[in-house]
């Protein structure tokens, strides 16, 4: 059965419709213009941009600096000329430059000039586009005294002269270069010194360099003095190194004539500090003997007489032995002991100081390693 027209005429029917509008619709921007109105700073879309973005920056194309660039700094809100429509390619947005990276295209004037030591201070911060360049440090030439296995370098003199006057954590960081060649000149003037050390005293074993030096480091954790580093390098020697119970051989490098060579007994813990009291007690003549030897007199204890009285306050009037001592007896002993000078003693240690030309230079090695063969039958006591 045929279906009834509803009478409507479709002409009608359009013409029902709204009319348009007088204004011209506005021309739609393209998902690449939104996108770079979003982006604060994008790469170029051709050659022919990036040649006129690096004219525009004056940018040497043969230089090696590379600065911070701000990315305040660049206008890239313009929109194209001409409209087209977006392909699927432009409706990718570019990939942005993170804010503040390293880039070698645009080199941005100085704003502002800062000091190393200010820019190098903790806390410190470079505003964007400001220029840092710092040379890599490199290390103190070595002059007309080249380096030696068997000899303390000058230069190694003038490294800890330099610390002790700037003791801090950044100075160090930038004399880096100078540290490790001062390390290394005492590692190996240490090595050389080790051979002498064993065959002196068998019962010291070959041991590496690492077992026997100390490191540069402060323990700073219960001291008022907060300095870093210590302002000398030093290393012991023992049976088991530079740490044990073991009486030690003890070197230490220091500028200003601080050098020191000793040796001895320095810190024991109460056990073996006891038994050493209950020996000078049942054998005292074993320890005078050893200090009124000729070599000891004459290397530690001031060149006094064959005296055993004298011989003896000599030795507890070093200042290692001396700052330490009881001020009383110690327990289980009379306070009237015939031997009360030495059984009051906390450290029994040896030592002399040397200046700068005794330790520096090709006669430097000779004269330690006589002081620690005068030691011999005190360590090994």
């Amino acid at each position: 059965m045929a279906r009834k027209s509803s009478g409507h005429d479709t002409t009608a029917r359009s013409s029902s419709k709204r009319g348009a509008p007088d204004k011209p619709t506005p021309t739609r921007q393209s998902k690449r213009s939104r996108v770079a109105a979003k982006t604060s700073y994008i790469e170029p879309d051709s050659d022919e941009d990036l040649e006129a973005h690096d004219s525009s920056s004056k940018h040497d194309e043969n230089s090696d600096e590379f600065t911070f660039e701000d990315a305040d700094s660049k206008d890239l809100s313009s929109e194209p000329e001409e409209e087209e429509e977006a392909s699927e390619d432009d409706v990718k947005p570019k990939k942005a430059i993170p804010r503040g990276r390293l880039t070698k295209r645009t080199a941005l004037p100085l704003h502002q000039k800062h000091s190393e030591k200010e820019l190098l201070k903790p806390g410190g911060k470079l505003a964007l586009g400001t220029q840092l360049i710092i040379k890599k440090p490199k290390a103190r030439s070595e002059g007309d005294t080249p380096y030696a296995d068997e000899t303390v370098h000058p230069n190694t003199m003038l490294f800890l002269k330099d610390l002790a006057a700037n003791n801090d954590r950044q100075w160090l960081k930038l004399h880096d270069p100078d540290y490790r060649a001062s390390l290394q000149d005492f590692t190996t003037f240490l090595e050389k010194l080790s051979e002498r050390v064993t065959e002196c005293d068998s019962t010291v074993p070959e041991l590496p360099v690492k077992d026997i030096i100390f490191r540069i480091y402060r323990d700073v954790r219960f001291s008022k003095d907060q300095t870093p580093y210590k302002t000398h390098f030093s290393a012991a020697w023992s049976r088991t190194g530079r740490k044990g119970p073991y009486a030690a051989y003890y070197v230490q490098i220091k500028p200003g004539d601080g050098s020191f060579v000793g040796g001895g007994l320095w810190c024991p813990e109460a056990q073996p500090l006891s038994r050493l009291r209950a020996d000078i007690d049942r054998k005292p003549h074993k320890i005078k003997r050893i200090l009124t030897d000729k070599a000891i007199r004459k290397a530690f204890l001031g060149g006094v007489a064959d005296d055993e009285k004298k011989a003896v306050r000599a030795f507890t009037d070093q200042s290692e032995n001396k700052s330490t001592a009881l001020k009383k007896h110690p327990k289980g002993y009379s306070a009237d002991h015939k031997d009360i000078e030495l059984l009051r003693l906390r450290n029994f240690t040896l030592g002399t100081k040397l200046s700068d030309k005794e330790v520096v230079g090709a006669n430097g090695l000779g004269r330690i390693a006589d002081l620690v063969a005068s030691m011999v039958p005190f360590v090994s006591l």
